[in-house]
């Protein structure tokens, strides 16, 4: 069976349909969504079956996946992370934004993911959409981009086009309108201490 396209509107999402997703999603689903940057592929963290049909889709093992967690706010970074206070401040500050944060991953980290990864992103997107998916779900879903194989585009944009190309592989495509084709600048933090691992969407200056 193909998957659910589902349309939600970014600026005043349904909740009927954000339920939707989050059914999917309890139900070991996996989903497409928009963010603020580029579109992403998920499921609920504590679903390992979930995880490692992901990683078969991004064509590498589960213990070497470099997934971060979609959180609604910070609030859930303790669960999983450990982070200083001058950082906590610094993410608060730049939060709800196009920023994914690698930190240090507590003892609950490798056993979710079946990783031996010590570092775990954590991202909380300037798009209601996936924080409310989050929210409704009542803890953080994993997350990956959407690439695309073109070779001059690197990110798909057109929720339909994603629809055509992955229908199959998931459980659900969320339309948000149009994505981005810039992904998300990815900062370490190390201690109190950041480095600009790859530079995307956001400003970078704040952390030199």
């Amino acid at each position: 069976m193909p998957a659910e396209f589902v349309k939600i509107y970014p600026q005043n999402p349904d909740e009927r349909r954000i339920r939707q997703v989050v059914n999917c999603l309890r139900d070991g689903g996996l989903v497409i969504y928009p963010t603020d940057t580029v579109y992403g592929l998920g499921c609920d963290i504590y679903n390992t079956r979930a995880v490692e049909k992901i990683a078969r889709i991004k064509g590498i093992k589960p213990q070497k996946n470099d997934f971060s967690f979609i959180c609604y706010d910070l609030s859930h970074i303790s669960d999983f992370a450990k982070v200083g206070n001058a950082a906590f401040k610094t993410m608060k500050r730049v939060l709800p934004g196009p920023y994914t944060f690698i930190l240090e991953a507590n003892s609950s980290v490798p056993k979710l993911l079946n990783t031996n990864k010590k570092t775990v992103g954590i991202r909380v997107p300037d798009n209601l959409i996936p924080r409310l998916i989050v929210k409704e779900l009542g803890n953080p879903i994993v997350t990956t981009s959407i690439r695309d194989d073109d070779e001059i585009i690197e990110y798909s944009t057109d929720p339909e086009l994603i629809f055509e190309k992955f229908q199959h592989q998931v459980d659900m495509v969320v339309d948000g309108g149009y994505g981005g084709n810039i992904a998300s600048t990815i900062v370490k933090a190390d201690g109190d201490d950041f480095e600009v691992i790859r530079e995307g969407l956001g400003d970078t200056s704040i952390f030199l």
